[in-house]
């Protein structure tokens, strides 16, 4: 689309590759995307996963005290928390004989496109879960936006490329962080049922829906949630800002909401995914050649 007042498209949108060089990060390889409104950076190093989210300039994502880190370290020296960290394909949560929420975030994607146009913006990697004499597992990413949008899309679709049926499970842990998660804001969800996942959440369950002040040593708080609609939404009145996720209820049934209220690990998680955890957790089956699809969206919206 010609427009006069353009000189290039790099001054409303533009992809950029680039690899990261410095202490823990160094050598993990980004693909930022911004649409003039929403600014993300993909990490092609851990599965095209989102580390971060801006809209407006204004950070939505949480980013744990660890930060982006190449190394292959224990899990919670090294989760990055992030817009999004995708977990499974090989497990979800805590089992034995398992890496922690799964193996899938650390397998580095292979980009395919990354096109920005006067319209669009994309960004299309594969990433393959394999084993000699076992599975051949194949996680096709989409990641869109539109030029000035205020929402990014994205859309995997598993295949199984080998002889059998494999076992699999996902969960998309989205994160929100300050300054879009603060004190005072409020969780909205259309929630049938919900269970708590320890004694201390069962204790906290009425403040589920609300974000209270950090506090030192706060206990987490996890509960599942059979959800009437596939969406859940944040709204922060000081902002004036509402982010809400959207995500496909068929391939992901189910829901769980994350709470750490805990100072210098203050963060939300909406965990769209397969199945639930602990003594809930069961794996999906997926059969030889057959392919099976997820969405999930962000959409950011200010008020009036």
């Amino acid at each position: 689309m010609r427009n006069g007042k353009i000189s290039n498209l790099s001054q409303i949108a533009y992809i950029r590759r680039y690899t990261l060089s410095d202490g823990a990060e160094s050598g993990l390889k980004i693909v930022e995307v911004n649409n003039g409104r929403l600014r993300f950076l993909l990490n092609e190093s851990k599965a095209l996963d989102m580390s971060q989210l801006w809209h407006g300039g204004t950070n939505i994502s949480f980013v744990s005290k660890n930060g982006l880190t190449a190394r292959e370290i224990p899990f919670a020296h090294r989760f990055e928390g992030g817009m999004l960290y995708t977990c499974g394909l090989d497990s979800l949560g805590a089992r034995n004989g398992y890496e922690l929420h799964g193996s899938l975030h650390n397998t580095p994607a292979k980009v395919v496109r990354a096109e920005c146009t006067a319209t669009d913006l994309v960004v299309e990697a594969e990433i393959r879960c394999s084993t000699l004499f076992g599975q051949n597992l194949l996680l096709r990413r989409t990641v869109t936006t539109k030029v000035g949008s205020d929402g990014v899309n994205i859309c995997d679709t598993l295949t199984n490329e080998g002889t059998r049926d494999e076992n699999y499970c996902l969960l998309y842990h989205v994160n929100l962080g300050y300054p879009m998660l603060d004190e005072g804001c409020v969780i909205s969800a259309e929630a049938a049922s919900c269970v708590s996942r320890t004694p201390w959440a069962e204790k906290k369950k009425d403040e589920m829906s609300k974000i209270s002040a950090p506090a030192d040593g706060e206990e987490e708080t996890c509960y599942f949630l059979s959800l009437s609609k596939p969406k859940a939404s944040l709204y922060n009145h000081e902002l004036k800002k509402t982010f809400t996720l959207t995500y496909s209820g068929e391939t992901l049934p189910h829901f769980i909401e994350w709470k750490s209220m805990a100072s210098g690990d203050y963060a939300l998680g909406f965990e769209p995914a397969t199945t639930e955890l602990d003594e809930r957790f069961c794996y999906s089956v997926i059969r030889p050649q057959e392919s099976v699809r997820f969405n999930v969206r962000f959409e950011l919206k200010d008020a009036d």
